[in-house]
């Protein structure tokens, strides 16, 4: 049976009255479309823990920091409904951003220091439209529980601190990264690469897993196991190291010391790609 997708906020409320008069849980997640391996484990998590399971897909324009990464990321929804269907998805909500954004919102969410490290210098502006939107649709959905993956590790922890700041009544599930064989994260983005980038792709993978080596063996200088990692990423015109950074899994703040737990991320671009990537060294 055809899933069933829901364009406007109005319908989408009316349908998650009928649900809640009749007792069920609705799991939600949030997704941006371009379905792919990784965003099947959350759906299927939600189908196991929740009564009725929203996908949302929805290409949020303001938490793109260049014009030309929001007009080239991939919009699949034909591909993405079948998808949901076969995975049993109850709903789709994929409205425009007319019916996200009627006008130019004057009110979004500051994430403060959570977004100061990582992947928040380098991407201004993304992480408080990241969590403007997760908000929007938590009021919007009213999700008992909502199901994120941990290749984004700081929208993770930032959608976290969301929900316990504002005493958000939304559960939230973190969904282990879904690899490659070689131990590339799966990632929209990775429909760009060409097959000479892709083989170069797997670069940021090995990096972290040397810190994760250099840790295990001991090592505490966080200057030292960065300068270790980097070392790891071939000599290429075709790859730029953006940042590897070792921080608190929770403050996202970077140790001064390394002791574990700690997480490990960086950011590579692979010809116009970029890609991140992160490991929890506990």
């Amino acid at each position: 049976m055809p899933v069933e997708t829901i364009a406007s906020i109005a319908a989408l409320r009316s349908r998650r009255a009928d649900v809640r008069r009749s007792g069920r849980t609705v799991g939600l997640v949030p997704t941006m479309g371009a379905l792919h391996a990784g965003h099947e484990r959350l759906i299927e998590q939600a189908r196991r823990e929740s009564d009725c399971v929203v996908v949302s897909i929805f290409v949020n324009p303001i938490q793109f920091d260049r014009q030309d990464d929001l007009q080239r990321y991939p919009r699949t929804l034909d591909a993405d409904r079948a998808v949901c269907e076969r995975l049993g998805v109850d709903l789709i909500f994929a409205p425009t951003a007319e019916e996200m954004y009627p006008e130019p919102p004057q009110l979004t969410v500051d994430v403060g220091p959570l977004g100061d490290h990582l992947c928040g210098p380098f991407r201004p502006g993304h992480f408080r439209g990241v969590a403007t939107v997760v908000l929007k649709l938590f009021e919007i959905v009213q999700p008992d529980r909502a199901y994120f993956g941990e290749k984004d590790a700081q929208q993770l922890a930032i959608i976290r601190r969301l929900v316990r700041d504002l005493n958000v009544p939304t559960a939230i599930a973190g969904v282990a990264t879904v690899r490659e064989a070689d131990g590339l994260a799966l990632s929209s983005r990775n429909q760009r690469l060409s097959a000479d980038e892709r083989r170069l792709a797997t670069a940021l993978f090995q990096a972290l897993r040397e810190a994760e080596r250099q840790i295990g063996a001991g090592e505490r200088d966080p200057a030292v196991i960065r300068e270790r990692a980097a070392a790891r990423i071939p000599s290429s015109p075709h790859l730029r190291l953006e940042y590897l950074e070792i921080v608190d899994p929770d403050s996202l703040q970077p140790a001064a010391v390394v002791q574990p737990p700690v997480r490990v991320a960086g950011a590579l671009w692979v010809g116009s790609t970029r890609l991140i990537d992160n490991l929890l060294i506990a």
